[in-house]
This record gives C-alpha cells, structure tokens and sequence, in this order.
C-alpha cells in the first residue's frame, strides 16, 4: 500500500512539473545536441568542412525524432533491467 501513495505522488510531481514548464513556455522547442554542437563548431572556425556526412535519414518531423529517441531510451532500459534480473535472480538461488 506504501508503494502506491510513493509511485502515486512521484507521478503528480512530475506532471505538475511538466504542465508548470509548458504553461510558462508555450512555444518552446526542444534542440538536440548535435545542433547546439554545429553551432559552437561554427562559431569557434568558421571554414570548418565535416569530413562526411549522415547516413541520409531525416525523420520528417521533431516529434519522430523524440519517438525514436523514446524508443531507444525504453529498449536500453528493458535490456539493463532484463541483465540486472538475470544476474540477481541467479543469486539467489
């Protein structure tokens, strides 16, 4: 019973806090960082060339950008918890 009043008040916490940094800014976006990094490439040698490009993928949109990004944040997590399992499951035998 004590576990769901925690679980219960660490999800208000964190919608309260989400809906409190979206009402402050509404039109905000989210920038990753590989943009932030060209920008500072950019800034420190202005004639900088990369030396190759991306594999050609381009998401069409930013929030399937954050869904693929969601998505391999889940799957890391699923693997580390399935191994820590693992591992303390056959401890305890």
């Amino acid at each position: 019973m004590k576990l769901e009043y925690i679980v219960a008040i660490v999800v208000v916490l964190f919608a309260a806090q989400f809906f409190y940094g979206v009402s402050i800014n509404p039109d905000s976006e989210f920038g990753g960082a590989d943009g932030a990094a060209g920008d500072i490439i950019g800034e420190i040698s202005p004639g900088y060339e990369p030396w190759f490009e991306g594999i050609g993928f381009e998401p069409p949109g930013g929030e399937t950008e954050s869904l693929l990004f969601a998505l391999q944040a889940a799957f890391g997590a699923v693997v580390i918890g399935y191994t820590i399992g693992y591992y303390k499951g056959k401890s305890s035998k």
